[in-house]
């Protein structure tokens, strides 16, 4: 075989949209795959009584929907009479099983990236986004049934838009940097601003961090309040998992439903520590002042609510973003630039009238920013059943969001006022400086820092 009939034979590769498309079919086979296996191992085992396997891919299918948050119309038998149907959507976002694609289109993203040049990621990822469209449409029109109706508009661009996120988020990731996923240098733009700007943009920029740094401190500080919670309420939920005899499956099924709502419920008691609270139920709260709930479903992990607890103490728990805050405050001390503090020093001479007035605008900046970046989470947590009272299910979000920035904006305040005591440090001058050419001896490398 010669050289030339040797490079005709090397196979062509393949363009990136037809890349992008195979990787993302990939995705939707593969977490398709992870939801129907459990329900084709319950349906094998005597599951889901005598139904047939069609009733089972339809099944599958209503549920590959939602959990990429797809609305699902529910007609379903009241039991009353034959004509009477309860009616409603149900939509929640389970944030622990959509982590399974969205994980599987960031891997994609992450090869994508590596197969394609500069500025021709948008090939990949127009491929991927047709493809995945495909895949949801397909499945809207093929799974609905006498109980459940999909609007496929709703099919076809909510997963999409999920895909394409986790492919850019993946692509970025991998890329490094905005300039060499679509050639776009952010930093050479902000150079050409005037010196003013930057200052103003640098400012915005930290406060905007720290409220991020506030809002992820105080989800964290929920996540853990809510794991005490469940340890401390483990013998309530073991019994009515055997309350439940779901067998060996269905426990499991059971499971894992509960782990995938287990970020949503952390967001949740993110908004019981905020003072405003949640909902299990149309005419139900959980908050920390005050708790009214109705008769619930049978979910294991619901027993641990907080509920009985004395308000007198209760108020206590809205120190936790409280807490969150005062980590902001020492964050943006250490890594931020609060340039408005360096230019108030300059206009007002007694310093502290102009920490004064930095500070108070610091927290309710903060607190702008923790709101914003919160109420999308919050609004993305809440959910309803479709029928009966668990229609209503989860915080409120806008008030959830505004009672969060303020515990944090003002944790904020007292984190950057109070961080300084052990953050300052002293210079002690060894005795054997030189004054004569100013150079510090060698110490063996200690610099006398204190």
């Amino acid at each position: 075989m010669n050289a030339r009939t040797s490079r005709a034979l090397k196979p062509l590769p393949l363009p990136l949209w037809i890349q992008g498309a195979i990787e993302a079919l990939i995705a939707a086979v593969i977490s398709a795959m992870l939801v129907l296996i459990p329900l084709v191992v319950i349906w094998s085992g005597g599951g889901f009584s005598a139904t047939g396997i069609d009733f089972i891919a339809s099944l599958g299918g209503q549920t590959w929907l939602a959990i990429h948050g797809v609305p699902l119309h529910l007609s379903l038998e009241s039991g009353t009479t034959a004509d009477a149907l309860l009616t409603g959507t149900f939509w929640f976002l389970p944030w622990g099983l959509v982590l399974l694609p969205f994980f599987l289109g960031w891997r994609a993203g992450r090869r994508l990236a590596r197969a394609s040049y500069r500025d021709q990621i948008w090939q990949a990822l127009a491929g991927g986004a047709v493809a995945y469209a495909a895949v949801g449409l397909a499945t809207s029109l093929l799974v609905p049934d006498a109980a459940v109706s999909v609007n496929p508009a709703w099919g076809t661009l909510i997963p999409t838009a999920l895909m394409v996120l986790a492919l850019l988020a993946g692509a970025r990731r991998e890329a490094g940097t905005w300039a060499r996923l679509i050639g776009v240098n952010l930093a050479d733009r902000i150079e050409r601003l005037s010196q003013h700007s930057r200052w103003a943009g640098s400012y915005v920029w930290s406060v905007v961090r720290a409220g991020a740094v506030g809002l992820i401190a105080s989800f964290g500080l929920a996540a853990a309040l809510m794991a005490v919670q469940i340890g401390l309420h483990w013998a309530d939920i073991a019994q009515v998992y055997q309350e439940l005899n779901a067998g060996i499956w269905g426990g499991a099924v059971v499971t894992v439903a509960q782990l995938g709502i287990m970020p949503n419920l952390a967001m949740w008691t993110l908004a019981w520590t905020s003072g405003a609270g949640f909902s299990l139920g149309t005419g139900s709260v959980v908050a920390p002042l005050q708790t009214l709930v109705g008769p619930q479903p049978a979910v294991p992990v619901l027993t641990a609510l907080p509920v009985g607890l004395e308000p007198a103490w209760s108020w206590l728990f809205l120190l936790l973003p409280v807490a969150g805050g005062f980590l902001a405050g020492w964050w943006l001390l250490r890594e931020g630039e609060n340039h408005l503090d360096e230019w108030l020093s300059l206009k007002i001479a007694r310093r502290w009238a102009s920490l004064t007035l930095s500070t108070l605008a610091l927290g309710v900046l903060v607190a702008l920013a923790t709101a914003a970046l919160a109420i999308l989470p919050f609004w993305l947590s809440t959910g309803s059943l479709g029928v009966g009272r668990l229609t209503d299910l989860g915080p409120t979000a806008w008030l959830a969001s505004v009672m969060l920035g303020g515990l944090v904006g003002l944790g904020a305040m007292f984190g950057y006022l109070v961080s300084p005591a052990w953050e300052k440090y002293q210079y002690v001058v060894p005795e054997d400086w030189d004054d004569e050419d100013g150079e510090e001896p060698d110490s063996g490398g200690d610099s006398g820092r204190r």
